[in-house]
């Protein structure tokens, strides 16, 4: 504790269950995620993920819903694959699911996190935010809810060109 003491930038946030967040690098200004301790790998909704090669390096470019209920809102973005893992889904089923990594913009902080890339569509949340992407970052209280932040008319913070 005395880092935290000596350095109070570096106080853990409180989150709460549920927040709203960017991953600026592929696009998403704002995706509501579900804050999952369970999980450990945090995942983004991707209905679809295509690999390709750039200068030998493997790519992912991939199509995402950042909003539920609106499949008008469509990102499209590419990153570098950082790992190929299986991983288990809440039901137990196993998949192989591309690893990237990114950053996270939440709170007025940002931090690099690693995600997996898998189809959401009939989840309530197109993003699970893992318990090591907020290791050390922040504190979850389960019994609160957007604690940095309700959005109102998410749909407006992606342009028309986002719009299909």
């Amino acid at each position: 504790m005395a880092i935290i003491e000596e350095h109070p930038d570096l106080t853990p946030m409180v989150l709460g269950w549920r927040e709203w967040l960017a991953l600026p690098d592929l696009g998403l200004t704002l995706i509501k995620a579900k804050v999952d301790t369970g999980a450990r790998t945090s995942t983004l909704h991707a209905f679809y993920v295509d690999t390709f090669h750039r200068g030998g390096q493997l790519y992912a470019r991939f199509g995402v819903h950042p909003l539920q209920r609106r499949a008008d809102v469509v990102i499209h973005g590419e990153a570098p694959v950082i790992d190929q893992r299986n991983v288990s889904d809440s039901g137990g089923h196993r998949e192989q699911r591309y690893i990237i990594e990114t950053r996270l913009l939440l709170g007025g902080r940002e931090w690099p996190i690693e995600l997996t890339l898998t189809n959401r569509e009939s989840m309530l949340f197109r993003m699970l935010l893992g318990r090591t992407a907020i290791a050390g970052n922040a504190l979850v209280d389960p019994a609160r809810s957007f604690v940095n932040g309700r959005r109102k008319r998410p749909w407006e913070a992606y342009g028309a060109d986002a719009l299909r």
